[in-house]
């Protein structure tokens, strides 16, 4: 989007997810729809659920994209129309590849659901190039202790998915990516290099300056490209880098599906109602068609 700025500050939006569970949608924005080929970025929590509640995200569907799922506390069971099942816990990494379409659902596993527990984490839709949107569904997951890490100067650093900083992921990515979780164990600073055309940097928790410049608690800054970014913290500070390669093109985004086809929306809308973008075994809810 060349009319968009080089560099802005995204404030996030909160969303209501049901029973009092709000997120913070900081992607799409009206000025930056993307950063690199995220489409979709939204912070949940930090929430302290009460025993006996729990998330339930009823099955829904999903077309032209990957969700990316990470988080710092608590656990969320996957469940989805190919059979997966699988908890995520901190650290670790839920990938799913939507592609020409899936179900799926997130809720609270029952031992945490019954104790009650804390959630914390960001979940974010990664666009698929044009040539792989109608790639077959897949659900991969991908344990914390398999993602690559290092320390520097007090700042650990953890590949979710791309590259960076001389590390790769293990998850398989469609086009250049940078994803990458940053604690800072101490008061320190890092240099973020110029080796992805977007890069945007999301305050987690903490505090963090951009050369020299405040971020805000759970604001976005897309970066302008080009050009080393001192990242300076506290200790305890975390923030997310995210980016890439520039979309080969825009995306339309409607409810759950995402496409660079209008048309192929249209369709999806058809097959969901029809039922034929598959079921989650035993589950049978059904979510209609949103109003708007």
């Amino acid at each position: 989007m060349s009319a968009e700025p080089a560099t802005l500050l995204i404030e996030p939006r909160l969303h209501d997810l049901g029973d009092g569970f709000n997120v913070r949608r900081v992607l799409p924005f009206r000025l930056r729809r993307h950063v690199g080929p995220f489409v979709f970025f939204d912070h949940m929590g930090p929430a302290a659920l009460a025993p006996g509640r729990g998330l339930d995200v009823r099955p829904h569907p999903h077309i032209g994209l990957a969700t990316v799922t990470y988080l710092y506390e608590g656990a969320i069971a996957h469940r989805d129309s190919l059979g997966s099942e699988q908890v995520i816990r901190p650290g670790d990494v839920n990938w799913m590849t939507a592609g020409r379409g899936i179900v799926h659902s997130e809720r609270t596993p029952a031992p945490e659901r019954a104790a009650g527990h804390r959630v914390h984490g960001i979940q974010t839709w990664v666009a698929l190039p044009k040539e792989h949107e109608e790639v077959e569904p897949g659900f991969f997951h991908h344990p914390a202790a398999t993602l690559p890490q290092a320390e520097r100067d007090g700042v650990r650093l953890r590949v979710i998915a791309g590259e960076a900083f001389g590390l790769r992921s293990p998850v398989r990515v469609y086009a250049p990516t940078l994803y990458v979780d940053v604690e800072f164990l101490r008061d320190g600073v890092l240099v973020l290099p110029p080796e992805h055309e977007e890069r945007a940097v999301y305050l987690v928790d903490g505090q963090a300056r951009l050369d020299g410049e405040t971020l805000p608690a759970a604001h976005m800054r897309v970066l302008a490209p080009g050009g080393d970014v001192a990242i300076a913290g506290s200790a305890g500070t975390r923030v997310m880098l995210c980016g890439g390669a520039p979309l080969d093109g825009e995306r339309t985004i409607w409810w759950n599906f995402v496409s660079s086809s209008k048309e192929r929306i249209e369709r999806a809308k058809a097959d969901w109602l029809a039922q034929r973008l598959g079921q989650v075994p035993g589950e049978t809810e059904f979510i209609p068609l949103p109003e708007r």
